[in-house]
């Protein structure tokens, strides 16, 4: 882990995610550095300890004294902040993200990127079910699993460098996939389980059902409470590889409901019985 040498890290976007990467690397040794447009939530960095330094507009000298670059923004303002900024990058940086989908925007950066700048993309797996830079906490990482979607024009060194990342924030596994192969993917396990959080709590408009409700209810919907903005945008921008999953899932649920109207009650056991296995591999994790 040579780049452990370096000792500014900037977090541009310092909301759950940006908060929980500043606190587990400041506790290192780093010195962290983050830009934000809500000066609040600057203002609570720096009071309890989070940050450094930090502004409420890409400050160019903040942006100049930065080793390492970690972007925490909506895929949208990323881009456009890449376009507006990076001429005040020091040359030879890495920099790397924490967004949900990335063949939408990962070769469009790369491709606007100076040259002397190398973008690894990554996306760690984890969150919670609150916001901003108030609720952050780098505990949220561990255990969790961390992707690395690296294109042809990432080398071997920044690849090792975005895995060893990582692995300093304490994530257990630690997978490296395609931007193509990471958007599928995560249209099934996380934007395909929040569609059926949110459709399950818009269907029923009984305002006391949180007082009939046990585990499984709660547990089920628990990320129905969601960023409408950011997930929306997330929804849209993997919109091909996201209908698909719920094509699947339509169908599933077409065959369940058949199932049941048939009174086919080994057809509805041997369903049950596959569902168990597979979620025992989640166990022996």
């Amino acid at each position: 882990m040579d780049w452990i040498t370096k000792q500014n890290i900037l977090i541009v976007g310092l909301g759950l995610m940006g908060g929980s990467y500043a606190k587990g690397l400041k506790r290192i040794g780093y010195n962290l550095m983050a830009i934000d447009k809500n000066s609040e939530s600057i203002q609570y960095a720096l009071e309890n300890d989070i940050i450094d330094e930090g502004d409420d507009f890409p400050n160019p000298e903040l942006i100049k004294k930065a080793d390492v670059v970690i972007f925490a923004l909506y895929p949208h303002v990323f881009i456009e902040w890449i376009k507006e900024n990076q001429k005040y990058f020091q040359s030879g940086i890495k920099i790397t993200d924490v967004t949900g989908v990335k063949s939408n925007i990962v070769y469009e950066i790369q491709n606007i990127l100076r040259e002397d700048v190398e973008f690894i993309p990554a996306h760690p797996m984890a969150g919670r079910e609150v916001y901003g830079v108030q609720n952050s906490d780098d505990r949220i990482f561990h255990n969790a699993n961390y992707i690395v979607t690296p294109t042809s024009k990432n080398t071997v060194e920044a690849i090792e460098w975005c895995k060893d990342l990582g692995r300093l924030l304490g994530f257990r596994k630690i997978s490296i996939l395609t931007p193509e192969e990471h958007d599928q993917m995560i249209g099934f396990v996380s934007q395909l389980t929040h569609c059926i959080a949110v459709a399950l709590m818009d269907c029923s408009d009984n305002s006391h059902i949180v007082d009939y409700t046990g585990d499984s209810f709660r547990d089920l919907t628990r990320i129905a409470n969601i960023n409408e903005k950011m997930w929306s945008e997330l929804f849209l921008m993997n919109k091909k590889p996201l209908l698909e999953q719920m094509d699947t899932f339509i169908k599933e649920m077409q065959t369940l409901r058949d199932l049941l109207n048939n009174e086919d009650r080994d057809g509805l056991c041997e369903k049950m019985k596959l569902s168990t296995q597979r979620r025992s591999l989640f166990n022996k994790k």
